[in-house]
């Protein structure tokens, strides 16, 4: 008894060994008509597989792409497409740039760095203290986050004056938001506490 497992790989599992035989019996057929008609008998029984395609413009163009690609281009047949090569299969995809921008202080993120950017091209005044007070906020949230034990607001002034090389700042009084670090125990506390509360009800 023969295996799936021991058997040749498909190249389109979702088709099954069955169509993959018919395939290949299709490229061993010397006569080119009735290879032809073969081919042609073979996408009616995918589209019979795969009705959904119909509904699709591109839908039978696919199902040649895919027999074509099943017989691993060796399927000699007069297509109504302009089929799939293999050397699209091969293509290796460009590349995508990784920013490499240095970042001043990672546990702050680029995004406060860019709108500490922003901020410095706001004219003095309450919009800009307003902005400012944000970003401050914003910062010791993404230091707590980073540091489970916590900063002092000074700390963050500081380092919210050394971005911009003391270009702009908030007054050493300043009080920023209390924040807490998330925590997976937090969350479960408040789910359990959610079930207990629905039970009650």
């Amino acid at each position: 008894m023969e295996y799936n497992t021991q058997q040749q790989k498909l190249s389109l599992p979702e088709y099954g060994r069955s169509i993959q035989h018919m395939v290949d019996y299709a490229v061993s057929i010397e006569d080119k008509s009735e290879r032809q008609l073969c081919a042609e008998t073979i996408i009616k029984v995918m589209k019979g597989m795969f009705p959904q395609l119909r509904e699709t413009p591109d839908g039978e163009q696919k199902l040649w792409d895919h027999m074509i690609i099943m017989s691993d281009f060796k399927l000699d047949v007069d297509c109504p497409f302009e089929v799939i090569k293999r050397e699209a299969l091969e293509t290796t995809p460009k590349r995508i740039a990784y920013p490499t921008d240095p970042i001043r202080y990672r546990h702050y993120g680029k995004l406060v760095e860019q709108l500490i950017q922003k901020a410095q091209t706001y004219a003095d005044g309450p919009e800009k203290d307003e902005l400012l007070l944000e970003i401050a906020n914003q910062m010791k949230r993404n230091y707590v986050e980073w540091n489970k034990e916590g900063v002092e607001d000074a700390k963050i002034l500081n380092d919210l004056a050394n971005f911009t090389k003391g270009e702009i700042s908030l007054d050493n009084e300043t009080k920023l938001c209390d924040h807490k670090p998330s925590s997976q125990d937090s969350v479960r506390k408040n789910t359990q506490q959610k079930k207990k509360n629905k039970r009650r009800n």
